[in-house]
Formats: C-alpha cells, structure tokens, sequence
C-alpha cells in the first residue's frame, strides 16, 4: 500500500512516517518499480504501536525501546513494566508542576484588583527572581534522563 494508505490506516501523518524513517524509528519502506513507498500491514501494525505510545506521552528514544522489546521475543515483560513505571511517574511529576504552576497564577490573579490603576501584582511578581515556580524552570533546563538511565541508577 503506498504512504497515504498506511497514514489513512494507522492515523500517523504521512510526514511522520517519512519523518521516523528518517530518524531510523521505522525501517526504510520498500519501494514499487516506479520508486514509490510500498507499506505491508505489519509496517501499518508498528506505526499504530508508535502513535499509541506517542500517546501516552513516551519520547521517541523511548519508543525506540520499546520497539526493541516488542521486537525482542527474549525480553522480559518486567523490562517493558518498568518502562511504563518510568513514564507514570513522570506523568505524575509534570502533573505536580503543572498544578504548582496552575496554583501560582491562580494567587497571583487572586491578588490582582483587576481595576483600571497602572500597579498589577501579576506583573510584579513576574518581573522577580523570588517566584515560587523558580524552582520548577531550574527542574526542567536539567537535562531529563532517559528510562534506561533511571533504570540503571
């Protein structure tokens, strides 16, 4: 089936499938004799696996994971249960922030007499180095590990 067919049948753009061939995600499709893309229904089958996990928020390094497991009639499934340990806990983590970040403004705004006076406490709090979620833009210019790496340590 050419790419438009597969994008039609696993719900990954056209451009996204180009796009993980590129990257080595997926392996190169084979072509017709005119030079075309030419997908089975097992290609079909691993672009739907990508999309669910891009889904339910895993990294392309980890889907890459995650397709060398599923590829892997070896593995273990208490490998593929930590990775989505990992990526729970992750979740949750950006959960936190999220509702810190959320209950930041949520005070900020609460502070604000939203009148027509020039003084806006918003703006203040924004303009100093003493804000709550200080902490938060510190957690996320570190760089994140990958699952492995937190698997490891």
């Amino acid at each position: 089936m050419n790419i438009g067919d597969a994008s039609f049948r696993s719900g990954v753009s056209a451009k996204m499938i180009r796009y993980y061939e590129q990257i080595g995600l997926i392996p190169a499709a084979a072509r017709t004799a005119a030079g075309y893309r030419d997908y089975a229904d097992a290609d079909v089958h691993m672009l739907r696996f990508i999309a669910r996990a891009r889904d339910l928020g895993f990294s392309i390094s980890e889907i890459t994971e995650l397709l060398d497991l599923w590829r892997n009639t070896d593995r273990r499934s208490a490998d593929v249960k930590a990775l989505a340990q990992a990526r729970v806990q992750d979740l949750r983590q950006k959960i936190m922030h999220l509702k810190e970040m959320a209950d930041t403004l949520e005070e900020l705004a609460r502070c604000c007499a939203g009148d027509d006076r020039p003084d806006c406490p918003i703006l203040q709090n924004l303009g100093t180095r003493s804000d709550p979620t200080q902490a938060n833009r510190r957690r996320r210019m570190q760089k994140p590990m990958t699952i492995k790496e937190r698997l490891i340590s």
